[in-house]
C-alpha cells in the first residue's frame, strides 16, 4: 500500500512537472521574442539636437525603450519563478527516486547474500531432496528457479533506478544552471534599466528649463494633428458616400439608429450639415469586417524593422514634466532609416493625400480604416487591393532625423486605440 501511494505521488509530481515545463517553454519563447524586439529598439538612437522638439522626441524614445525593458524584466522574473517551482518539484522527485534506489540496493544485497550462502549445487540439492514428498520437491524446484529469475529482475530494476536517479540529477542540475543564467541576465538588465532612467532624468532636466518652449512646441503639434485629423475625417466621409452609392440595396450594418441614418443619407433626406457616418456594405465587406474583428490583438505592427512606440493613443501626462499633457488620435511608431509602412490587414486603398510635404495612405477593411502618415513616398495607388504585410511606402525623416510613422485606426468615423488591436 505504501509503495502504491509513493508511486501515485511520484506520478502526480511528474504530471505537474510536465505542465510546469510547458509553461517554462512558453515563457522562454515569449522572452526570446521580447529580447529580440528590445535589442532591435536599442539600435534606435536618440537625437543629439538640443531644441525642444528633438528633446521631446528623445524623451518619447527613451520612455518607449524603458517600457520594453521593464516588460522583458517582468518576463525574466516570471521565468525565474517558474524555474524555482520546477526545481522544487525535481528535488522532490529526486529524493523519492533516491529512496527507491536505496530500497532496491538493500533487497538486491539481501538476495546476493542468500545466494552466496546457498551457492553450491550440493546445498541446492540438499534443499530440494530434503522435502517430505514429491509435491514439495516440485515446489522447491520451482522456488529455486523463480528465485534466480527474481534475482536477475532485481539487478535489472536496480540498474533502471540508477539511470532514473542520474537522469533526474542531470535535469535538476540543468534547471539550476538555467536559473543562474536568468538571474545574471536579470541583474544585467536591471543595471541597463537604471542607466536608461538616468538618461531620462538628464533629458528631463534640460526640458524642465524650457517650459515655455515645450508649450509652444506642443501647441504647434496639436494644430498639425488637428489639421491631419480633419483631413482624414473628410476623406473617410467621402469614402462612406462612395461605398454607399455603390451598394444602394445592401443591408446596412450596425444598430437600428445607424441603419435609419444610413438610409436617410442614401436618399438625400438628411438635414444640412449632417455627415454620413455608417457604411452600407456588401456581403464581401461584411465578411472582411468580421475577419478583421476576429484578429483583434493579432494584427502586425504597421512598420518594418525594429520599432518603439513613442506616442500612445489618447490623453495622458508626460511623467516628470509639469503641465505637459499629450492628446493623440493614434500612435507614433519610431523605426530606423529605410523603414516602411505596411498594411495591417487585407483591404483596399481608399485614399492617398499629401499634407505638409508628406504622403498619407488610408486602407479600408470593410467598416474599419487604417491610416498611415508621414511617408516620403507611396508604393500603392488609390483603389489598389493590398494584403496583410504589403509595403505601402517609405517613412520620411522629420527635422530631428527620426523616422516616425503616425498610425490611426477607425471604425467608420469612430477613433480606436490601435495598441489594443496590434500584436506586440
Amino acid at each position: 500500500m505504501k509503495r502504491f501511494l509513493v508511486t501515485l505521488y511520484l506520478c502526480s509530481c511528474l504530471f505537474v512537472a510536465f505542465a510546469q515545463t510547458d509553461k517554462i517553454e512558453q515563457l522562454e519563447s515569449e522572452r526570446n521574442e521580447l529580447h529580440q524586439q528590445m535589442e532591435e529598439s536599442e539600435k534606435l538612437l536618440s537625437s543629439t539636437k538640443k531644441d525642444v522638439k528633438s528633446q521631446l522626441a528623445s524623451l518619447s524614445l527613451i520612455d518607449g525603450q524603458i517600457k520594453k525593458r521593464k516588460s522583458y524584466i517582468e518576463v525574466l522574473q516570471q521565468d525565474m519563478s517558474a524555474l524555482n517551482k520546477e526545481s522544487i518539484l525535481l528535488r522532490q522527485q529526486f529524493n523519492i527516486l533516491r529512496d527507491e534506489l536505496q530500497v532496491a540496493k538493500e533487497k538486491y544485497t539481501a538476495s546476493i547474500q542468500y545466494m552466496y550462502n546457498n551457492r553450491t549445487i550440493h546445498e541446492k540439492l540438499m534443499f530440494v531432496f530434503s522435502a517430505n514428498n514429491l509435491s514439495q520437491i516440485y515446489r522447491r524446484l520451482r522456488y529455486v528457479q523463480e528465485y534466480a529469475d527474481f534475482q536477475r529482475l532485481q539487478a535489472v530494476e536496480l540498474e533502471r533506478k540508477r539511470e532514473q536517479v542520474a537522469a533526474k540529477q542531470q535535469e535538476l542540475d540543468n534547471t539550476l544552471k538555467a536559473k543562474q543564467v536568468l538571474l545574471a541576465e536579470h541583474e544585467e538588465h536591471c543595471a541597463k534599466l537604471e542607466s536608461q532612467e538616468e538618461q531620462r532624468k538628464k533629458v528631463l532636466k534640460n526640458l524642465q528649463r524650457k517650459q515655455r518652449g515645450i508649450q509652444n512646441e506642443l501647441s504647434k503639434q496639436r494644430k498639425a494633428a488637428n489639421r491631419l485629423s480633419a483631413r482624414i475625417d473628410k476623406l473617410i466621409e467621402e469614402t462612406i458616400v462612395k461605398v454607399n452609392s455603390q451598394n444602394p440595396q445592401q443591408e446596412t450594418a450596425g444598430t437600428d439608429s445607424e441603419k435609419k441614418e444610413a438610409d436617410a443619407n442614401a436618399r438625400g433626406n438628411v438635414r444640412k450639415g449632417k455627415k454620413m457616418t455608417t457604411f452600407r456594405m456588401s456581403n464581401s465587406d461584411l465578411k472582411l469586417s468580421g475577419s478583421f474583428e476576429s484578429n483583434r490583438r493579432k494584427l502586425p505592427i504597421p512598420i518594418t524593422g525594429p520599432y518603439v512606440i513613442v506616442t500612445h493613443y489618447g490623453q495622458y501626462n508626460v511623467s516628470g514634466l509639469r503641465n505637459v499633457r499629450l492628446d493623440s488620435k493614434g500612435i507614433d511608431i519610431q523605426g530606423k532609416a529605410g523603414s516602411k509602412a505596411r498594411a495591417i490587414f487585407n483591404g483596399e486603398v481608399s485614399a492617398i493625400f499629401q499634407l505638409n510635404g508628406m504622403n498619407n495612405v488610408l486602407v479600408r477593411h470593410g467598416k474599419y480604416i487604417s491610416v498611415y502618415c508621414n511617408l516620403s513616398s507611396v508604393s500603392v495607388r488609390k483603389g489598389s487591393r493590398v494584403n496583410t504585410g504589403d509595403a505601402l511606402g517609405a517613412i520620411k525623416a522629420d527635422t530631428s532625423g527620426n523616422y516616425i510613422l503616425h498610425f490611426q485606426l477607425r471604425k467608420e468615423t469612430s477613433q480606436l486605440n490601435p495598441e489594443v488591436w496590434l500584436s506586440r
